[in-house]
């Protein structure tokens, strides 16, 4: 049996119009057209404000992160990773205890967060 491949041609456009004709005077749709067309009626507006979509520049002080971030990011990472060598090295005071891991683990989890922050 041969496999159905997919469907070509068919109507794109409404019936009555054509592909250049765009605008809402020579658009012979229904309704449901007419209302996409018609910012008069579309959910109960009246107008569509120009500025609906306008998104401010970031301020500069906010695009660089102060100098201590990548600091702080580093010196949790590092920090973090001792723990856990110095654990599976068994030169931790205490004994092999979990919580090692444990603080080790969140120390480094604390250096990727503050990675997330820098800029």
């Amino acid at each position: 049996m041969a496999s159905r491949g997919k469907k070509s041609g068919g109507r794109v456009t409404p019936k009555g119009t054509r592909p250049e004709s765009r605008r809402r005077n020579d658009y012979k749709g229904g309704l449901e057209d007419e209302l996409h067309h018609d910012p008069t009626r579309m959910h109960g507006t009246t107008e569509v404000g120009a500025s609906t979509r306008y998104t401010p520049p970031v301020p500069e002080f906010k695009k660089h992160s102060p100098p201590w971030v990548p600091v702080l990011m580093f010196a949790l990472m590092g920090v973090g990773a001792l723990i856990i060598l110095l654990y599976y090295l068994g030169a931790v005071p205490g004994g092999r205890d979990n919580w090692y891991l444990f603080v080790g683990l969140v120390t480094l989890l604390g250096g990727l967060y503050t990675a997330t922050k820098y800029h």
